[in-house]
C-alpha cells in the first residue's frame, strides 16, 4: 500500500478499537452505527485486509487489527498533542514547561504557583512526562527539565542542580514506637524503595545508604517499591514506611510537618537535573524572565542540597 487510507476511516477505526464495538464508537463520535460500519468497510477495502472478527452481536479487532490499532492510536495521540500545542501557541501569554512528573509535582509546581502571583496575566502549562521532547516536537515546548549524565550540555542546556536523598517518614510512624537511636534500627521499620530503572539510574538504594553509613550487608525486607518518587513520598506521608527521598521533593512536606527526617544522613544523587530551553521562543519576554527565575531557583536548591550534605 503506497498511500494512506482515508483519514476519516482511520479515525473511526481508532474509536472502534478504543470502545470495543460499533455502537459504542458511534456514541463516542456522535454519528450513526451505520456510518461507523461504512467507514470500517472503507478502511478494510483500502488496506486489503480484514481487521475485525464478529463474536455474537459484538465486533472486536482481530490480531492484525490490534497491531494496526496500536500504531493508529499512537499517531492520533501525536496529532492531538500537536493540535493542542498549536492552540497554546496562539496565546502570547502562555509558557509551556515540560518536566519529569515527580519533580514537577513536588518541586516545580509549588514554586511556579508563587512566581505566578507576580504575573497574574500569564498562564503556565505544566506537562509532567518522562518522554523527552524530540527536535520535531520541541516547537511547542518552551522549557524542559531532564535528568541524567548523558544530557548534552550545549548553549541551550544548563545544569539546574544535583539533589541528595535523606530518610523521611510521617511523624505518626515514630509516634507509635521508639525513635531509632542508631542507623541500624531503621531496618526495623517498613522501608519504601524508589526504582526508576530502566529509564534512568535510580536514586541511591537503601543498601547503598546503609553501607555508606557503616551498616554493611543490610538486609532490607518488607520493602514496597515505587517507580515514581512522588508516589513513594505520598506513601511515607500516609505512614506506610520510611522512604529514601530526594530532599528537593520533600522540603515543603518537612516545613509543613507532614514528614520528618528520623536520622540526618544524606547521600548525593548519581546525576543532575538539567534545564533546556527552546531558542526559537527566547524572543518572548516571559521566556527570558522565567529562564532567569528558574535558574535562580535551581541555584537556591543547590545551596540547600550542599548544606544538607554537609
Amino acid at each position: 500500500m503506497s498511500h494512506l487510507p482515508p483519514l476519516r476511516a482511520l479515525e473511526v477505526f481508532e474509536a472502534v478499537g478504543l470502545c470495543g464495538g460499533i455502537s459504542q464508537a458511534a456514541k463516542r463520535l456522535g454519528i450513526s452505527a451505520g456510518a461507523v460500519s461504512q467507514q470500517m468497510k472503507v478502511l478494510e477495502d483500502a488496506v486489503g485486509l480484514s481487521l475485525t472478527v464478529k463474536e455474537g452481536q459484538r465486533l472486536r479487532l482481530n490480531a492484525a487489527g490490534q497491531r494496526f490499532h496500536e500504531g493508529c492510536t499512537q499517531a492520533f495521540e501525536r496529532l492531538r498533542a500537536a493540535a493542542a500545542e498549536l492552540e497554546r501557541s496562539k496565546s502570547a501569554n502562555i509558557l509551556y514547561v515540560s518536566a519529569l512528573p515527580s519533580l514537577l509535582s513536588k518541586w516545580l509546581a509549588p514554586l511556579v504557583a508563587d512566581w505566578q502571583q507576580e504575573y497574574p496575566d500569564l498562564s503556565v502549562y505544566l506537562d509532567g512526562t518522562h518522554t523527552e521532547p524530540s527536535q520535531a516536537d520541541a516547537n511547542g515546548v518552551d522549557f524542559r527539565i531532564s535528568y541524567g549524565e548523558g544530557i548534552q550540555d550545549d548553549q541551550h542546556t544548563i545544569e539546574l542542580f544535583r539533589d541528595c536523598v535523606v530518610p523521611a517518614c510521617s511523624p505518626e510512624l515514630l509516634a507509635s514506637s521508639e525513635a531509632p537511636g542508631d542507623i541500624g534500627k531503621l531496618l526495623d521499620y517498613p522501608l519504601i524503595t524508589i526504582d526508576w530503572r530502566p529509564k534512568f539510574d535510580s536514586p541511591p538504594s537503601w543498601q547503598e545508604w546503609f553501607a555508606d553509613n557503616g551498616v554493611a550487608d543490610a538486609q532490607v525486607s518488607n520493602s514496597r517499591i515505587f517507580s515514581l518518587s512522588g508516589m513513594a513520598i505520598q506513601a511515607a506521608i500516609e505512614g506506610q514506611g520510611v522512604v529514601l527521598a530526594q530532599y528537593s521533593m520533600i522540603r515543603k512536606d518537612l516545613e509543613e510537618g507532614r514528614l520528618i527526617i528520623p536520622i540526618q544522613r544524606a547521600m548525593p544523587m548519581p546525576a543532575s537535573y538539567h534545564l533546556s530551553w527552546n531558542p526559537n521562543h527566547f524572543h518572548r519576554a516571559q521566556c527570558r524572565v522565567f529562564h532567569r527565575w528558574l535558574i535562580a531557583r535551581g541555584r537556591d536548591q543547590q545551596h540547600v542540597t550542599d548544606a544538607v550534605l554537609a
